[in-house]
């Protein structure tokens, strides 16, 4: 018995401080429809949804993963469509995680069809952009893409939010698009794990 108190002494906390981070309906399954969001995510701009894809707008890539992905696009208004979700557990403060998101472009949506690029943000409440953990390039290749991301959280954060914005050293909003699929898990990077075993 003391032998089996002294495992779950040592082992409970080494799960507990490597708990992976799950999105909730991370490839974004739901019925294919435009201007609707797929189940577990909320938009984050008032009167501005993404679509439900392949089958809308002229788009008709294959999914990556499972039946539909999402597509968000940004408008020559200075707009673009931001969705976010609570996270099944937070980010922790100082901590380093990696993961990675499928990326395409469509050159049919409609009017827009201009490459964009993918921010991601860390939050403590709904919608807030606390602050940017990382971001793709403009994304011009029309079949799927995998893009590692390792973020650095400064505070803990709750929430996560996604958008669609305009390529880097161009200052005029334009019309565009970015298809996204099949987050993964997201989990500590194993040099933060090393780290954590010399302190």
């Amino acid at each position: 018995m003391q032998k089996i108190t002294l495992f779950l002494l040592i082992c409970f906390p080494f799960f507990s401080f490597a708990q992976d981070i799950r999105l909730e309906n991370a490839s974004f399954e739901d019925e294919p429809q435009d201007a609707t969001m797929p189940q577990r995510w909320h938009s984050c701009k008032k009167g501005s949804t993404p679509d439900i894809l392949p089958g809308f707008w002229g788009v008709y890539l294959a999914p990556y993963d499972g039946a539909t992905y999402v597509g968000l696009i940004t408008r020559h208004d200075g707009s673009y469509e931001v969705i976010g979700q609570r996270l099944t557990s937070p980010m922790e403060a100082k901590e380093c995680y990696s993961f990675t998101v499928q990326l395409a472009h469509s050159k049919s949506y409609v009017n827009y069809n201009i490459p964009v690029r993918l921010r991601i943000y860390g939050g403590k409440s709904f919608c807030e952009k606390s602050q940017l953990l990382c971001e793709s390039k403009a994304i011009s290749h029309t079949d799927w893409e995998a893009y590692k991301f390792e973020v650095f959280p400064k505070e803990t954060y709750d929430y996560i939010i996604i958008e669609a914005y305009y390529a880097k050293n161009i200052y005029v909003p334009y019309p565009g698009n970015i298809l996204v699929d099949d987050f993964s898990v997201f989990k500590r990077c194993p040099r933060a794990d090393l780290l954590a075993d010399k302190q």
